[in-house]
C-alpha cells in the first residue's frame, strides 16, 4: 500500500513550467511565415518612418532586433500588437488613438511598425532593456487607447481570437496599511469610529507607521492591550493576499482553449472573462501577454486633432508635431494646466527651474519629479549642475578598472541617476551584478513598497563597489538613490514615450487654447483639474467662453465662429451635473428652430420635470429671457404629461401662477453655478469675500512677488486639490486658488 501510495504521489508531481503552451498563428498571408511577415512589415515601416532614406546604423539595429526576435521565436506576438493597432487606426469608422510605452519603446522594429512614436536612435534608447537572451522573460509590450473607447479594442481582441483563447488577467489584491487595520478592527471588536480614527493616523514608511501624536489627537490610548494587539495584528497582514481582481489590460492568448492551460473566472463586467492567474505567474511561465491600457489624453488629443481639422482646417497626427521653441518658452513658464504629466504644482513649480529647450529635457522633467528621484536626493543636485552651481562629478573606481564608467552611465543626465536602467546600469558596471542579479534588482524596485526586498541587495552591490575602489561613503550613497527607485521611479523608455504626449499636449496648448480646453472638457474625467480651472486657464489664454444654453449648446463642448479663424467656446449640456446624454441628444434632433420657452421646449423635447428642473437651476434658458430664478418657478409650474392618453388633454386644474419675480444677485448666481456646473463664467467664489478678507489680514496670491522667503502668512481661498503622498510624513498639500 505504501509502495503505491507512493507511485502515485509521483505521479501527481508536476511543475507548471512545463505547460504546453503555444502562441495563436493569426493573420498570416498564405505560403508565409511569422518571421518573414514580421520582416516585410518591418522595412516597409522603416521606409514609411524614414522617407529620405534608412540610416545605416537604423538598419543595422533593425537586423539586429530580428535576429533576436526569430531566435527568442516571438514574431507572431509582434504580429498581434501590430494587428491591433490596425484595428484601432483603420478598422473602425472614427479611429482610435493609440501610442506603445513602457519598455518596448527601446525597440526600432516596434518604432517602425508604429506601434511606439519614439525613435529610439535619436534618443539613444537600448534594445537589450527590452528583450534580451539572458533575462529569459517574454517581452511586454503596453500599449496605451483612448480610454473612452478601450473596450472597443478589448471586444475586438474576444471577437478575433473568441473567449476560449482569450482572457484578460488577473491582479492579486494585497492589504494595505488602512485596510489590514480596518479588516483587524472588525475582527477584534473595534467601534467603526475608533477603526476609522485608527486607519487615518497612518503615516510614513509606505503607510506603516502609526503616528503618535495624531493618534493622541483622535482619543487613540496605544497602550491599551485591545488596541495593540490590533494594530500587531494588522502588520502581520500588510502584503498578505486579499482577493483577485482583473487586471487593467493584460490579455492572454492561446492556440489551444484556455481551459487547458489556466483557470478561468467571469468578470463581474459585462462580456469580460478573466484567467486567474496574475501576471507574475504569467511572466514566471514564459506566456506572452498583451497590455491594451486606456490613457485620458489620447482621448483628448484624438478629439482636439479632430476639432482642428474641422474649424482650422489643418490635419495633425502624433507624428507630425514639429519642434517649435515657442512651445518649450510657454513650458519654461511654468504654463501647463492640463498638459499631460506636467500639471501637477510640483511639475509646474519644476518647470521653470529645469527650463526644458528639447524633448530630452522633457523626458527628464517627467522622470525627475517622482517618489523615487525625490527620496534618492537626486533632484537639487541635477538642478545645481544644470544651472552651473555645481560641477558633475564621476567617481571613479581602482586605478585597473575603466575610470570612466559611471560617465558612460550617467553623462546624459550630469553624473546623477534618474532612471531605473541607470540604476540597473551602474549595478552591472560598478558593481559587477550579471544580468540575472540584475534583473533581480529591477524586480526588487519594481516590488519595494510592498515586500520590501531591495535591502537584501545592499551588502551585495556596496560590498563589490568598495572591492573595485570606490568610496566607502559614495557606494552606500549610490544604493541608496536606487533604493528611492522603490518607491516609484520611471525607466527611460517610458518617459520618453510620456514626453511625446507632453510635447503634443503643450503644442495644442500653445497653439489651439480655444481646442484644447474644449476637448479637456470633452474627456472628463481625466487630468489634475475642475473644469473650472480648465476654462479660467483658456480665457487668460484670451479664449472667450459662453455659457451653456439650450439653443446653441450641444452635448459636448463646442466652438463657435467669431472671425477669421478664430472662435468662441461653447459650454456644452455634458457640463451640467446630473443631465443624461441620450435626453440632450433627443433635445438636439429637435431643434431645427430655437425654443421660444419652456412650454415648447418641454413639449418638443418630450423632457421630464427632473430635467427641466436641473436645466432651469443650471441656468441654460437665457435665450428665451429667463433668468435662474425665473426659469426655477416656471419649470416647477410644468407637470409630467399624465400616463393615461385620455387625460393627456385635459385641463390642469391645480397648475401654479405664474408672475414674474426679481433677479438673482450675483453671488446667488456663482453658487448656483458651482453647484449645476462646477464652474461659473459670472465671477470668481472668492471676489466677494476679497475686501473682507484683506482687512482680516489676509494675503492674496498677487502679494507673494513682494514677501520674503520664509515670511509666516495667512490665506484664504477655494480648496483645488488636496495630496498626502504616503512619502511626505503625513504634511498634506493643498492648492487653493483665490
Amino acid at each position: 500500500a505504501i509502495h503505491a501510495t507512493r507511485g502515485v504521489a509521483d505521479a501527481c508531481k508536476f511543475d507548471l513550467r512545463e505547460l504546453s503552451y503555444e502562441y495563436p498563428q493569426k493573420n498570416l498571408p498564405d505560403d508565409c511565415t511569422p518571421q518573414e511577415y514580421l520582416t516585410d512589415l518591418t522595412f516597409k515601416g522603416a521606409a514609411w518612418r524614414y522617407p529620405d532614406g534608412v540610416p545605416d546604423k537604423v538598419l543595422k539595429g533593425l537586423n539586429k532586433e530580428l535576429a533576436m526576435i526569430e531566435k527568442l521565436d516571438i514574431a507572431q506576438y509582434f504580429l498581434t500588437i501590430y494587428d491591433v493597432i490596425q484595428y484601432a487606426r483603420y478598422g473602425v469608422e472614427t479611429p482610435i488613438l493609440c501610442q506603445g510605452r513602457g519598455s518596448a519603446a527601446n525597440s526600432a522594429v516596434c518604432y517602425v511598425l508604429g506601434i511606439t512614436a519614439v525613435d529610439p536612435d535619436k534618443n539613444d534608447l537600448l534594445f537589450e532593456r527590452f528583450i534580451s537572451e539572458e533575462r529569459k522573460e517574454p517581452p511586454d509590450i503596453d500599449v496605451d487607447f483612448e480610454h473612452e473607447r478601450r473596450e472597443e479594442v478589448i471586444q475586438h481582441i474576444y471577437g478575433q481570437y473568441g473567449r476560449e483563447h482569450a482572457g484578460l488577467c488577473a491582479t492579486v489584491i494585497h492589504y494595505r496599511p488602512r485596510m489590514a487595520i480596518r479588516e483587524v478592527g472588525k475582527v477584534m471588536g473595534l467601534s467603526e469610529d475608533i477603526t476609522s480614527a485608527l486607519a487615518k493616523t497612518i503615516w510614513g514608511s509606505g503607510g506603516r507607521e502609526i503616528g503618535a501624536k495624531e493618534a493622541t489627537e483622535a482619543g487613540l490610548d496605544l497602550n491599551d492591550p485591545l488596541m495593540a494587539r490590533t494594530i500587531k495584528l494588522a502588520e502581520q497582514l500588510i502584503g498578505m493576499p486579499r482577493h483577485l481582481s482583473q487586471h487593467v489590460g493584460g490579455f492572454i492568448l492561446t492556440e489551444t482553449p484556455l481551459t487547458q492551460t489556466v483557470p478561468i473566472g467571469n468578470g463581474a463586467m459585462k462580456d469580460r472573462s478573466f484567467i486567474e492567474w496574475d501576471k507574475n505567474d504569467i511572466e514566471e511561465l514564459r506566456i506572452l501577454k498583451i497590455d491594451v491600457l486606456a490613457l485620458g489624453m489620447l482621448t483628448c488629443i484624438r478629439k482636439a486633432f479632430d476639432m482642428i481639422d474641422a474649424h482650422y482646417g489643418k490635419r495633425y497626427d502624433l507624428a507630425s508635431i514639429k519642434h517649435d521653441d515657442a512651445v518649450y518658452e510657454m513650458l519654461c513658464k511654468g504654463d501647463s494646466v492640463g498638459v499631460f504629466q506636467v500639471e501637477s504644482r510640483a511639475q509646474i513649480n519644476m518647470l521653470p527651474r529645469l527650463q526644458p529647450r528639447e524633448f530630452y529635457d522633457l523626458v527628464i522633467q517627467v522622470a525627475i519629479v517622482r517618489p523615487g528621484p525625490i527620496q534618492g536626493d537626486m533632484v537639487h543636485p541635477f538642478l545645481r549642475r544644470r544651472n552651473g552651481l555645481e560641477p558633475e562629478e564621476y567617481p571613479s573606481p581602482g586605478p585597473e578598472y575603466d575610470q570612466d564608467e559611471l560617465k558612460n552611465i550617467l553623462s546624459r543626465t550630469m553624473g546623477v541617476p534618474i532612471f531605473q536602467e541607470q540604476a540597473m546600469k551602474i549595478a552591472m558596471v560598478a558593481a559587477e551584478f550579471s544580468t540575472a542579479e540584475a534583473n533581480e534588482l529591477r524586480k526588487a524596485m519594481a516590488t519595494f513598497r510592498s515586500k520590501g526586498t531591495i535591502g537584501m541587495l545592499e551588502d551585495k552591490m556596496v560590498g563589490r563597489m568598495i572591492g573595485r575602489g570606490y568610496d566607502a561613503e559614495f557606494a552606500h550613497r549610490c544604493f541608496n538613490q536606487i533604493k528611492g527607485f522603490g518607491d516609484y521611479g520611471f525607466p527611460e523608455s517610458h518617459a520618453a514615450s510620456f514626453a511625446h504626449l507632453v510635447y503634443v499636449s503643450s503644442w495644442i496648448k500653445h497653439h489651439y487654447p480655444d481646442v484644447f480646453c474644449a476637448a479637456l472638457l470633452n474627456s472628463q474625467p481625466m487630468g489634475f483639474y475642475a473644469p473650472a480651472q480648465l476654462v479660467r486657464d483658456a480665457r487668460e489664454h484670451g479664449v472667450k467662453v459662453r455659457p451653456v444654453d439650450v439653443n446653441f449648446s450641444d452635448w459636448d463642448n463646442t466652438l463657435e465662429p467669431i472671425g477669421p479663424d478664430q472662435f468662441a467656446l461653447r459650454l456644452g449640456l455634458r457640463q451640467v451635473d446630473g443631465l443624461r446624454r441620450d435626453v440632450i441628444e433627443r433635445m438636439m434632433l429637435v431643434r431645427d428652430t430655437p425654443f421660444t420657452d419652456l412650454e415648447d421646449f418641454k413639449v418638443r423635447t418630450n423632457a421630464d420635470a427632473g430635467t427641466m428642473r436641473k436645466l432651469a437651476a443650471a441656468d441654460v434658458f437665457r435665450s428665451m429671457g429667463l433668468d435662474r430664478r425665473q426659469a426655477l418657478w416656471d419649470a416647477r409650474a410644468l407637470k409630467d404629461a399624465p400616463d393615461l392618453p385620455l387625460f393627456a388633454t385635459g385641463r390642469d386644474e391645480g397648475a401654479e401662477v405664474m408672475f414674474p419675480l426679481p433677479q438673482m444677485p450675483t453671488c446667488e448666481h456663482v453658487v448656483a453655478d458651482y453647484q449645476t456646473l462646477r464652474l461659473s463664467l459670472k465671477a470668481h467664489p472668492m471676489s466677494f469675500l476679497r475686501a473682507s478678507m484683506t482687512r482680516q489680514g489676509y494675503s492674496s496670491a498677487n502679494d507673494l512677488k513682494h514677501m520674503r522667503n520664509g515670511q509666516r502668512i495667512s490665506m484664504a481661498g477655494i480648496v483645488l486639490i488636496r495630496q498626502r503622498p504616503g512619502t511626505a510624513k503625513g504634511v498634506c498639500f493643498i492648492t487653493i486658488e483665490d
